[in-house]
C-alpha cells in the first residue's frame, strides 16, 4: 500500500475526542512505534452567550491547497501547550487565551503516526499576515467553518469545540501539584521548609510557558516552601502576587476537610482563571469531591497527580464540567 500523506488523513484517521475528561499520556511521544507529535488551537472570537454567531479561524495552506485548522509539529524542548501557542502565532499572527483540551486526532503520515492535540483558544491580540504556510484566513461561523473544512477529522474537532462552547467555563482552575522536592527521609528540619531539588526547579521553570497561555487572573499556593517555590517563577513572569493559604495543603485536608473544600469553593466563585499549587495528599481528594458534586464523573483510578502535573478544571456556575490532565510541563521530546 502506498504511503499516506498529510492530505490523506481521513483515509485511516481516528478521533479521540470523546468526553469532557481528557488526559495527555505521560510519554505522548512513545504512544506509537514512530510518533510525530503536533498541537493546534481552534481559534475563536465573539460571545459565548451567542455561540451561533461565534466565529472560528479557518486557514488555507497553499502547499496543500486545503482548508484546515491551525496546528504544527512539536519542536525540541517544547511541551504540547508550548507547541500549540507557538505554531498558532507563527501561522496566524494571533495570540490566544487557552481553554479546553478537546482531545487528539491520529493518522498515518509516511512511516510515522501523526498525533495532533487540540485546544480551544480565544483570540486576545494579533494580526494576520500571509506567509509561506498560510496565505488566507477566514473567520466563519461554526456551521460555515465545518462546510469549508477539507477533512472530516477537522470537522469533528470543530463539532467537539462547539459542544464545549455551549457549556462554557465561568471559572477555570489550573490545579498543580508542587514540583519535585528533596526526599522527605533525608530532610531533618521542618517539612514545610523542604526545598525543591534540581529537577523540581526545572519543572517550576517549565510550568511558566505551560500555564501562562491560560492567562491566569490569580495565583494561590499551599504553605510549604516547595509549593511556593513551584509557583514563584510564574508569579515573577506575570508580575502577580501569590496568595498563600494553608487550607490548600495536605494538613488542612487531613484535619479539616470542610475548610479545605471551602477554600477551593471560594476560588471557583471568584471566576476567571486561577492557579492553585497543592500537594499530593489533597489533590486527589479535592478532584473526587468536585466530580461527585459536579457534572463530570471521573473514575478513582483516573485521578492521578504526578509531581509537577497540572489539572485544568473547568466550572460552569460552580459545577465541574471539564477536567484535563497534563502529567508534566517538561518537554515531550
Amino acid at each position: 500500500m502506498a504511503k499516506l500523506h498529510e492530505t490523506d488523513k481521513d483515509v485511516q484517521g481516528e478521533m479521540f475526542l470523546t468526553g469532557r475528561h481528557q488526559a495527555i499520556p505521560r510519554h505522548p511521544d512513545k504512544e506509537f512505534d514512530s510518533t510525530t507529535l503536533a498541537a493546534g488551537i481552534v481559534l475563536w472570537r465573539g460571545d459565548l452567550a451567542d455561540v451561533d454567531n461565534l466565529e472560528v479561524a479557518c486557514i488555507h495552506r497553499p502547499h496543500y491547497d486545503d482548508w484546515s485548522l491551525a496546528k504544527g509539529k512539536v519542536d525540541p524542548g517544547e511541551s504540547l501547550v508550548c507547541t500549540a501557542v507557538r505554531e498558532i502565532k507563527e501561522e496566524t499572527g494571533y495570540d490566544a487565551r487557552l481553554g479546553k483540551l478537546l482531545g487528539k486526532t491520529v493518522y498515518p503520515v509516511g512511516d510515522t503516526t501523526k498525533v495532533v492535540y487540540y485546544w480551544t483558544g480565544e483570540v486576545t491580540a494579533g494580526e494576520f499576515t500571509p506567509n509561506d504556510e498560510v496565505d488566507e484566513i477566514r473567520w466563519l461561523k461554526l456551521t460555515n467553518a465545518k462546510e469549508i473544512m477539507s477533512y472530516d477529522l477537522d470537522r469533528q474537532v470543530l463539532e467537539k469545540a462547539e459542544k464545549r462552547f455551549r457549556l462554557p467555563a465561568t471559572s477555570r482552575i489550573l490545579y498543580v501539584r508542587h514540583a519535585r522536592a528533596h526526599e522527605r527521609s533525608k530532610w531533618h528540619g521542618d517539612d514545610n521548609k523542604r526545598p525543591l531539588d534540581k529537577k523540581g526547579r526545572r519543572q517550576a521553570e517549565m510550568l511558566v510557558p505551560m500555564l501562562a497561555p491560560f492567562h491566569p487572573d490569580r495565583l494561590y499556593s499551599a504553605e510549604p516552601d516547595r509549593c511556593q517555590s513551584t509557583i514563584a517563577p510564574l508569579a515573577d513572569e506575570l508580575n502577580m502576587p501569590i496568595t498563600v493559604d494553608e487550607r490548600f495543603g495536605d494538613k488542612a485536608w487531613e484535619n479539616n476537610m470542610v475548610s479545605a473544600q471551602k477554600a477551593f469553593t471560594e476560588v471557583i466563585e471568584a471566576g476567571g482563571v486561577s492557579v492553585i499549587i497543592g500537594q499530593g495528599g489533597v489533590i486527589p481528594g479535592i478532584i473526587a469531591w468536585l466530580s461527585a458534586n459536579g457534572r463530570l464523573p471521573i473514575a478513582d483510578e483516573d485521578i492521578v497527580s504526578k509531581k509537577g502535573s497540572v489539572w485544568v478544571l473547568s466550572f460552569n456556575n460552580g459545577e465541574l464540567t471539564g477536567a484535563d490532565y497534563m502529567p508534566s510541563a517538561l518537554p515531550v521530546r
